[in-house]
């Protein structure tokens, strides 16, 4: 029996605390859509900034937050058989599922970039005040459109482990596929210790590179580095400066700088850090910069060390799967558990989200189940 609404946090005011509210569930399901119970929830950077109202995008208040779910299958639209991947789906599964693209227009079609949607439908940015209403992780039930591509989580994938590859992770592919090969002789410096960053070190680190350099803190996600794949940790509260840093990746890289340079910090000034950090004809990959900070860059860096710069922004459905399958090749060998810091039960959520935003946690989960 489906009840008629869906405990959520739901976001009204940016900064204030989220309210336990009851939502709708819709009554009908869309052709080609799925009702889900979800199950958990992690809780990501990106919930903490847009809480805070520090994004640069469109929120349309009031919202249900979240975005990172795993939901187990209550009701199937009429037209859904299989998951995108052609993986047969049915009433009891578990799935995650992506933002809706729309299919037709330009980024979509042409450039095949569905994460450049110009109709994207996001979840966590629209309204719970309009159909479908569950457009947020944080909520007992949740509504997968029809646009939105799905993907079936093996059996032999937590699910605390999938909800990692509702964001966090299919951003680190999908930034690792826009970046290209990785070759044995490559020095990679990933800036950043957050979910994003310890992701990247150890698909850095299987990629075949020589030497993973993480810079980030506090000493604890260093350590945590270390045990995820990093040959080599900066603790930028010891090594304070950009000389010193610098100086410290000169020794490892023979006087020559990194070859590829990946940012997953968030923080601006990283990028104006990172640029020096980088070899000449090196790469530099930015994917944390979603917030409204600026920086102060010499752009004759740029073209004097014949940089390639790579903007990466979020993912498909097929990073999805990708983020899937390298959990479940290396679940064995790569401590991903030790990612996942806390649970919380949805009454529980402002305390969560404070204890994210004071770097208390690194990944830590909502219990919805």
């Amino acid at each position: 029996m489906i009840p008629k609404y869906s405990k959520a946090a739901v976001l009204r005011k940016f900064g204030e605390d989220l309210q336990i509210e009851d939502v709708q569930i819709p009554e009908e399901i869309e052709e080609n859509a799925i009702l889900v119970k979800n199950k958990i929830s992690s809780i990501c950077g990106t919930d903490v900034h847009l809480w805070q109202g520090e994004l640069n995008l469109k929120v349309d208040l009031p919202v249900i937050l979240g975005h990172e779910m795993v939901g187990e299958i209550i009701k199937l639209g009429a037209g859904v058989e299989v998951d995108s991947l052609g993986t047969e789906l049915k009433v009891g599964d578990r799935v995650i599922w992506a933002h809706g693209d729309c299919g037709n227009c330009y980024y979509c079609t042409v450039e095949k970039k569905p994460t450049l949607c110009t109709h994207r439908r996001q979840y966590m940015y629209e309204t719970m005040e309009k159909y479908p209403y569950l457009m947020g992780g944080f909520s007992e039930y949740g509504y997968i459109l029809p646009s939105s591509g799905r993907v079936k989580v093996p059996a032999g994938v937590s699910s605390k482990l999938a909800s990692l590859c509702s964001c966090a992770f299919r951003s680190v592919m999908n930034s690792f596929n826009q970046l290209g090969k990785i070759n044995s002789e490559d020095n990679i410096i990933i800036q950043g210790t957050g979910p994003l960053g310890l992701l990247a070190i150890c698909v850095a680190k299987k990629a075949g590179a020589k030497n993973v350099i993480a810079i980030g803190g506090p000493k604890e996600r260093l350590e945590l580095a270390k045990d995820i794949g990093a040959d080599y940790i900066i603790d930028i509260a010891e090594i304070q400066t950009i000389q010193q840093r610098q100086a410290k990746i000169n020794e490892i890289t023979n006087q020559l700088g990194a070859d590829i340079v990946m940012e997953y910090s968030g923080f601006p000034g990283a990028v104006e850090e990172g640029l020096q950090y980088i070899r000449k004809n090196g790469k530099y990959v930015i994917v944390g910069q979603l917030g409204s900070g600026k920086v102060e860059i010499m752009p004759s860096m740029i073209t004097a060390k014949n940089l390639t710069l790579i903007g990466s922004y979020s993912g498909d459905i097929s990073h999805y799967h990708q983020a899937l399958c390298f959990i479940e090749k290396y679940q064995h060998e790569v401590p991903f558990d030790k990612l996942i810091t806390n649970e919380y039960q949805l009454k529980d959520i402002n305390e969560a989200l404070k204890n994210m935003k004071a770097f208390k946690e690194i990944k830590p989960l909502v219990i919805l189940d």
